[in-house]
């Protein structure tokens, strides 16, 4: 084979076997890759150096400096993601749960105009401190909030505006589904989703904490909304009606503690705490502690009953009232005459339950009312329970005017776990807003034996039939009961006309479960009541009114009373044999 043969263009390297021409072209070739990778590895550098002076101009910005930038928005990132549980009642309806919702920021160091922007989020947000909003806007903060949680509506009006620098983050508002109707019992929370106010506050840590996000689990209350709802539109109806400044209802389970519904009048919307007033926040039932009049002639009657010191068949002198200096009790219906055991309690004589406390005496008095609870702050799951109020010292006056429920306070909610033991066998049960599992069994603690227990039931029956609570009576229900009329103290005394008129109720007498209290402040008498406000008046058809709805939501159905097993079981008998149709 012949050998190329070189010419002018082609010059043969034999090392290689290719022309030189063909050597100094791939030369160039391998030249222009490497640079082009040199090109390349120097935009990268470029880029990666710009990303690091954004990055390093970011965090100096918003970490380094004094503004809380990032970490602020990281800090509202965060507490949009906290888990706050839903509450539930005792049938499992929602009474509180988280929705989400979008807040406004801004971030003064990047807004061209802040005046503009003030003037126009002004547009949105009329109410808004433009003043304030302008002094924020102008410092030298990155962030700061605009306005949390907004509405759908709200968030697409301020985007419209096209406001530079402004943005929303994601948070959780709390719901509450039911409104106003247990509001005191909710209570609310603050703008960072923290517990306020009822069992939002006293379950805080519980309805927030890691171990709630993990569980998932509601709260579940011992309420039944659906006669939570009955007993506040019965007890608004009632304050309108008789023109009262507030009132207060409670429905209680008498062998479990358990507080089914409870409502205070004037009440107030969870959802929008801040429009309510300091009256409206003030929960009667717990927090306020008030003279109860005479339903504690119930607690004076079962210490004598206890003691031994009066038995149904001993008899007491009411003709005259009973003169203590310049003082004189009196019944405000005299029947001026002797009244047995019952009647003081049918007729509420308020100079037979002083003379039957003066029998019982002081310190039995008091032992019997400290072991009912009624001497010291009761406990329950809120914040807002107040401390009663008793006389020190604790005078032969004081047990006299004890007797028919003056010179105590005690909040609506001891009043009613007082009375429990006195209908539910004679053992004291603690009260909670929690439900008890099924089967459950309460411990509790003996204060009267089922004896005194059985004559108290008995007794209040009475009431009802033949006494001061004839307008509490629902057929088939076997109501009874016991009225209370309080005059409220004043600086010089008490004041006639201004009552505390209330109304303890329990169903079925035969078997009581539930105890319904209902409270009217200051009630005016109308027509329909003969211009009378006290408790037999005002108060107990309001009671009658509730268990006639809620009892069967509770599962209590009608009866016939008129049937002999009704008759025998609600029979009063002395120790000389006498009935209670003989009193």
């Amino acid at each position: 084979m012949n050998a190329p043969r070189p010419d002018a263009t082609h010059t043969y390297d034999r090392r290689s076997g290719r022309t030189r021409a063909q050597v100094a072209l791939e030369g160039a070739t391998k030249q222009a890759v490497e640079t082009g990778h040199a090109r390349l590895l120097a935009v990268a550098a470029v880029f990666v150096l710009c990303f690091l002076v954004l990055g390093g101009r970011l965090v100096h910005l918003t970490v380094l400096r004094d503004g809380p930038g990032a970490g602020a928005i990281a800090q509202a990132v965060s507490a949009a993601d906290s888990y706050r549980a839903d509450i539930v009642d005792r049938n499992g309806l929602l009474l509180a749960t988280n929705v989400r919702t979008a807040s406004l920021y801004a971030e003064p160091r990047i807004m061209m105009n802040q005046d503009e922007a003030v003037a126009k989020l002004a547009t949105v947000f009329p109410e808004i401190d433009k003043k304030d909003l302008l002094v924020r806007l102008h410092s030298d903060k990155s962030f700061t909030w605009v306005r949390r949680h907004l509405t759908p509506k709200q968030q697409a009006a301020v985007n419209a505006l096209g406001i530079p620098g402004i943005g929303f983050l994601d948070e959780t508002r709390r719901i509450y589904p039911q409104g106003r109707a247990a509001a005191h019992v909710l209570g609310y929370v603050g703008i960072d989703n923290e517990g306020l106010a009822g069992v939002e506050k006293a379950f805080d840590a519980q309805l927030r904490g890691p171990d709630a996000a993990r569980s998932k689990r509601p709260l579940q209350l011992s309420i039944d909304i659906r006669v939570q709802h009955i007993l506040r539109d019965e007890l608004a109806r009632a304050v309108t009606n008789f023109r009262a400044i507030g009132g207060a209802g409670i429905i209680y389970d008498v062998h479990s503690g358990e507080v089914i519904a409870m409502a205070s009048m004037p009440d107030f919307d969870s959802n929008a705490p801040g429009e309510a007033t300091a009256e409206q926040l003030f929960n009667r039932v717990t927090l306020g502690v008030y003279e109860m009049g005479s339903t504690f002639k119930a607690f004076t009657i079962a210490s004598a009953l206890h003691y031994g010191t009066s038995g149904l068949d001993d008899t007491f002198d009411a003709t005259e009232p009973i003169r203590v200096g310049r003082y004189q009790i009196r019944d405000d219906h005299a029947k001026s005459r002797w009244l047995t055991v019952p009647e003081i309690f049918m007729y509420s004589s308020n100079i037979g339950a002083a003379k039957i406390a003066m029998e019982v005496g002081t310190e039995r008095q008091r032992l019997f009312l400290q072991r009912l609870g009624l001497l010291s702050r009761p406990d329950i799951e809120l914040p807002e329970v107040g401390a009663p109020m008793v006389p020190t010292p604790w005078r032969e006056i004081n047990t006299m005017t004890i007797a028919f429920g003056h010179g105590i306070a005690v909040s609506p909610l001891q009043t009613a776990a007082g009375f429990a033991p006195l209908i539910n066998g004679g053992v004291r049960v603690p009260s909670t807003l929690i439900k008890r599992p099924q089967g459950e069994v309460v411990l509790g603690e003996r204060v009267v034996s089922p004896q005194t227990a059985d004559t108290m039931r008995r007794l209040m029956r009475l009431v009802v039939e033949e006494g001061t609570g004839k307008q509490a009576a629902v057929k088939g229900f076997l109501v009874g009961g016991k009225t209370g009329t309080a005059e409220k103290a004043t600086a010089g005394g008490y004041a006639r006309k201004a009552l505390l008129s209330s109304f303890v109720a329990a169903f079925p007498m035969t078997d009581p479960r539930y105890l319904v209290i209902a409270i009217l402040d200051e009630p005016k008498g109308t027509k329909a009541t003969y211009n009378f406000a006290t408790g037999g008046w005002t108060a107990a058809p309001v009671t009658g009114r509730v268990i006639a709805r809620a009892g069967p939501l509770l599962g209590v159905m009608p009866v016939d009373e008129e049937s002999g097993d009704v008759h025998k079981a609600m029979l009063i008998s002395t120790r000389k044999g006498r009935s209670g149709a003989a009193f």
